[in-house]
């Protein structure tokens, strides 16, 4: 990378960085939970990068002004294995926040004890402390890093954090309040007779229901046809499956968002896989999405019958 001549800080930023809107700088002490961070910032859209030097913030910076808005949202870890790179990164920091875009910077850290505890169960040295204890590294750590700590927008004690809760915590702080959810739903039918979806996370069997299948004009259609609905739906049970089955949905959903789960597949299965599996897979679908859900809808038998 380039210095200005006499200098050993790195070249700041070009002025005016076009598109760019968010950096989001991810840094605290060796086991506080960074990279459990920087995951939840890939669910929400940030082009991550993990250990970057400081010095190649600028020239990670420039490349989003050529990438057509692709790296318009950022989010890179630096933590003390970064060396003496370290040193330049409190006046890179206020030539950043002169900017036209966002810059935030979080901290991360624990107490020693949990530190230690983390350190213990993943049997790893410390960075600094690799012939020492852990306690002599984390001290040492701390030092290095109090003045970055200072700098930070938001400081995140962990220690009663576990990953889902670390990862609840950033999407709730940082989610746009034009993104979904953050919870993707697959509703999917399937026979019975060909086996039960492996991925499923909650399933459903309907094969209680009036079998369309007997019916001999309605026999070739599949659950998706206006007369399969409408036969279907003339049975009241039907109504009061699909209604109870998405109030279900309704109360569960909040409780997967709130552990951070990413995806949920719904399996929901009749005999064949053609017809009434099919017509409450695409019933369901619907439901969740007027409340706001995103939801996809999948027919794995449907061809099979």
């Amino acid at each position: 990378m380039k210095r200005r001549r006499g200098s050993k800080k790195p070249v700041p930023p070009r002025s005016g960085i076009r598109d760019l809107r968010d950096l989001v700088i991810v840094t605290g002490l060796s086991g506080s939970g960074k990279r459990s961070a920087i995951k939840a910032f890939e669910d929400l859209g940030y082009f991550c990068v993990d250990n970057l030097p400081v010095q190649l913030i600028p020239p990670l910076l420039e490349l989003s002004s050529f990438a057509g808005g692709e790296l318009n949202r950022l989010a890179l870890v630096i933590d003390i294995r970064e060396g003496e790179f370290l040193d330049d990164f409190k006046s890179l920091y206020q030539r950043l926040k002169r900017q036209n875009f966002r810059t935030f910077v979080i901290f991360l850290e624990a107490t020693d004890a949990e530190l230690v505890r983390r350190f213990r169960e993943t049997r790893r040295p410390h960075p600094l402390a690799p012939d020492t204890s852990v306690l002599e590294g984390i001290a040492r750590e701390r030092r290095r890093l109090r003045q970055i700590r200072a700098l930070a927008d938001l400081v995140i004690d962990t220690t009663s954090l576990n990953v889902h809760n670390l990862k609840k915590y950033i999407l709730g702080h940082f989610r746009q309040p034009d993104q979904a959810d953050g919870l993707v739903v697959t509703v999917t039918s399937f026979g019975f007779k060909h086996g039960v979806p492996f991925e499923s996370d909650l399933m459903f069997d309907v094969r209680f229901l009036p079998n369309p299948n007997f019916v001999r004009h309605l026999r070739r259609k599949n659950g998706t046809h206006k007369a399969i609905v409408s036969y279907m739906r003339s049975f009241p049970e039907t109504e009061e499956v699909i209604q109870r089955t998405g109030d279900f949905l309704q109360y569960l959903i909040p409780k997967y968002l709130r552990e951070g789960k990413a995806y949920l597949n719904i399996a929901v299965g009749c005999t064949g896989g053609r017809h009434r599996s099919v017509m409450v897979s695409e019933a369901l679908g619907d439901l969740l999405r007027k409340h706001g859900h995103n939801v996809q809808v999948a027919h794995r038998d449907v061809e099979k019958g």
